[in-house]
C-alpha cells in the first residue's frame, strides 16, 4: 500500500492522472484531462442529418482520406466490373438500401455486390421512392463525386474536420438509422406502451408513414406507431437540458419497407414520419415534449435571438434532402445555408455541427463494416465536423457511427450518463449499451479546446427559408 501511495504521489508531481477502464488502469497526462473538460465549452450541439450517400461516393478521392482503392472494379452482371468513376450528374439513382441489400453490397466482406443489388433493385419496381428499389433508370452506383460537384462539402472538410471511418449504426434504411440516432435502437414493440415486449428491428420497426396500407393498419391498432423503449430526450428531460427537433415542411420519400408502390408522403411537425420519428417516442408524449418537435424556420429564429437549445436535429424535407433523385446541389445549398446561419449567430462561439448522411443509399464503399453486435454497424457514410474549436484540415479515422454523437452529447450535457437500462430508471431489453462499445472512438479528438474559436467561413450558395416543396 505505502508503494501504491508512493507511486500515485510520484504521478502526481509529473502531471499524470490515473484513470479505470474497467479492470485495466492507465496512465491519462493532465492535457488529455484538459481536453476531456473542454467539452463543456460547447453549449449547442447540432446534428445536421441528410440521406443516402456512402463515404466514397463524396469523398473518395479526397486527399489523405482512406479513398476508392485503385485497384478497384465492382462485378456487373453483364460480365466483367466497372472502375468506380467520376459522375458530373447533379441528380443520382443510387440502389437499394434495405437490410438484405446491406448483406449483398457487403457480400461476405468482398463490397462488390452495388451494381447487382442497382441492377436487381430496377426490376418490378414502379416507385421511384422505395428502399428496395434503384431511384431512377441509371445504374450508378459506383459513381463519384468530388469538389467540382459539392465544393462546399470539401470546404467544409478543409477547414474542419472529415471523418473517414464513420459508419451508420446499422445496416439498413431511414427509419431504422433515425431511430438510432435518437435512441441508440431500433425495435419492434408487441404491447403497446411497454419497454420489455420490444425486440431489435432492423428492417420492420413500426413505420409511422402515413401510406396506403398504414392507413388501414392503424385504423385497427391504434396507438400505433409505438416507441416504448427509451430515447435520448428522456435524458435530457430529466437533467432539464433542452432539445428540439426541426423538421422542414414538405415530403418525405421512402415507402414503407418492401410496398411495391406508394406516394411521397406530406411531411411536417404533425406528422411522425421515417425522418421524424420522436413523435412516436413514449418519453416524449409522457414528457409533454411532442412540441419540441418544430418547423424549422424555428431553428433560424432560436439563431437570431440567441435561444438556441443545447441538443438540436434539423431534418430536411425530401427536396433538400440529397435522398437519390432530389438534386445534390438543393442540399447543399440548404446544408451551406444552415450552417451560415449558426457561424451569423451569437451561438456560433460555443457550437459544434455533426453534419452527415444516414445511410449509404446503394453507393459503392469500399471498406468492409465491423461487427460490434447484432445490430450493426452498418456502410460507411460521409462525416464532418465543425465548430469554432475544431481542428483545421484534420482527418480523423477512428472508427465511430452515429453512436458517437449520442455519447457526446451525454459526455457534455449528462455527465456522461448513458441510455442504459441497468441505470437510468426507463429498462428495456436493447442488447448492449451502444456508446459504451470499446471500438466506438470519443469525438473528442476532433475538437482543439485550447485554441481561440475560430472565425465564421460562410460560403456562397447557401439557402434559408422559406423552402420550395
Amino acid at each position: 500500500m505505502k508503494i501504491l501511495r508512493g507511486v500515485c504521489a510520484i504521478l502526481g508531481v509529473i502531471g499524470i492522472a490515473i484513470v479505470s477502464l474497467g479492470h485495466l488502469s492507465i496512465s491519462k497526462p493532465q492535457a488529455a484531462l484538459a481536453q476531456d473538460a473542454g467539452i463543456h465549452k460547447i453549449k449547442h450541439v447540432i446534428i445536421v442529418m441528410q440521406e443516402n450517400r456512402s463515404f466514397d461516393s463524396y469523398f473518395g478521392t479526397y486527399p489523405g482520406a482512406n479513398g476508392i482503392p485503385a485497384s478497384a472494379c465492382v462485378p456487373a452482371p453483364q460480365g466483367g466490373c466497372v472502375r468506380p468513376y467520376h459522375d458530373s450528374n447533379d441528380r443520382n439513382a443510387g440502389g437499394p438500401h434495405g437490410e438484405q441489400n446491406a448483406i449483398a453490397d457487403i457480400n461476405g466482406g468482398r463490397m462488390d455486390g452495388f451494381i447487382i443489388s442497382a441492377q436487381r433493385g430496377r426490376r418490378g419496381c414502379r416507385a421511384l421512392n422505395n428502399p428496395n428499389c434503384t431511384n431512377g433508370s441509371r445504374v450508378d452506383a459506383v459513381g463519384y463525386h468530388d469538389q467540382r460537384e459539392i465544393p462546399n462539402y470539401w470546404a467544409y472538410a478543409r477547414n474542419f474536420v472529415l471523418q473517414d471511418r464513420l459508419f451508420e449504426p446499422n445496416a439498413s434504411w431511414s427509419l431504422p438509422e433515425h431511430l438510432f440516432l435518437v435512441s441508440e435502437w431500433s425495435a419492434s414493440c408487441s404491447q403497446i406502451g411497454d419497454p420489455m415486449s420490444c425486440v431489435s428491428a432492423l428492417q420492420n420497426p413500426d413505420n409511422p408513414g402515413d401510406f396506403r396500407a398504414r392507413r388501414r393498419a392503424a385504423a385497427m391498432q391504434p396507438g400505433r406507431p409505438n416507441y416504448a423503449w427509451t430515447d435520448l430526450t428522456f435524458l435530457l428531460h430529466r437533467a432539464h437540458v433542452g432539445w428540439a427537433y426541426y423538421v422542414m415542411g414538405g415530403f418525405e420519400p421512402d415507402c414503407r419497407n418492401d410496398a411495391m408502390q406508394c406516394a411521397p408522403r406530406r411531411q411536417n411537425v404533425r406528422t411522425p414520419g421515417i425522418w421524424n420519428p420522436l413523435p412516436s417516442f413514449d418519453t416524449v408524449k409522457q414528457d409533454g415534449e411532442v412540441g419540441n418537435v418544430q418547423d424549422i424556420s424555428n431553428f433560424f429564429e432560436a439563431l437570431r435571438n440567441g435561444t438556441l437549445p443545447a441538443v438540436a436535429w434539423l431534418a430536411p424535407a425530401n427536396r433538400y434532402s440529397e435522398h437519390p433523385p432530389a438534386l445534390i446541389s438543393a442540399g447543399q445549398a440548404y446544408v451551406t445555408g444552415v450552417i451560415n446561419a449558426v457561424m451569423r449567430s451569437p451561438d456560433w462561439r460555443s457550437t459544434a455541427i455533426f453534419l452527415t448522411w444516414d445511410d449509404w443509399g446503394g453507393f459503392y464503399d469500399h471498406v468492409v463494416p465491423p461487427r460490434v453486435d447484432q445490430n450493426g454497424y452498418g456502410l460507411r457514410v460521409p462525416g464532418i465536423v465543425i465548430s469554432p474549436y475544431a481542428r483545421r484540415g484534420f482527418i480523423d479515422h477512428q472508427t465511430l457511427s452515429h453512436d458517437a454523437y449520442v455519447k457526446f452529447i451525454e459526455d457534455d450535457f449528462l455527465s456522461s450518463a448513458r441510455i442504459d437500462p441497468r441505470s437510468d430508471g426507463r429498462p428495456d431489453p436493447r442488447p448492449d449499451v451502444r456508446e459504451n462499445q470499446p471500438i466506438l472512438g470519443d469525438l473528442r479528438l476532433d475538437f482543439n479546446f485550447a485554441q481561440p474559436p475560430r472565425a465564421p467561413a460562410i460560403l456562397a450558395g447557401g439557402i434559408g427559408p422559406p423552402y420550395s416543396r
